[in-house]
């Protein structure tokens, strides 16, 4: 039983380094292509490392659930997880920041220059991809963290 779970182990940790090794290749195809590089191409490029950072980020939050993390993994260990935690945080944050600020005003001026299409706008909206879905239209959302210390 013991090998089967360590066998676990080294299999994600392999299986990261090949995803590692994976998306390096890519970046390093990215920066080759240069002004060649297709905008789609970026998008799906993205997309792919966000899709594998939400799983990954799922395996470490069920991870520090296990009983024997839980039980066996050091406080030194759990503070470098959190500092790292924290650090990529905040990264993300302003990265959204920054990203829906500026889209915002670029979206803003096309629309004062009726540059966009009404229907996609609409749509936009009603899919929630403006970042506003029905429901909370309108309404000022402030989000709380359910964390307490």
């Amino acid at each position: 039983m013991a090998q089967y779970f360590l066998g676990n182990l080294d299999e994600w940790v392999n299986m990261q380094k090949k995803t590692s090794d994976l998306f390096r290749s890519i970046d390093q195809e990215i920066k080759k292509k240069g002004e060649s590089l297709d905008r789609l191409e970026l998008i799906l490029a993205t997309r792919a490392a966000f899709q594998h950072m939400s799983r990954t980020i799922k395996a470490f939050d069920q991870w520090l659930q296990d009983p024997l993390i839980l039980a066996n993994l050091s406080k030194e260990s759990l503070l470098e997880v959190w500092n790292a935690t924290y650090k990529m945080l905040q990264e993300l944050l302003e990265l959204d920041i920054k990203h829906t600020s500026m889209f915002r005003d670029y979206a803003e001026k096309m629309l004062k220059e009726g540059k966009v299409n009404p229907l996609t706008m609409l749509t936009m909206v009603r899919s929630g991809a403006a970042g506003v879905s029905e429901e909370t239209r309108g309404e000022r959302r402030t989000p709380t963290p359910s964390i307490t210390m």
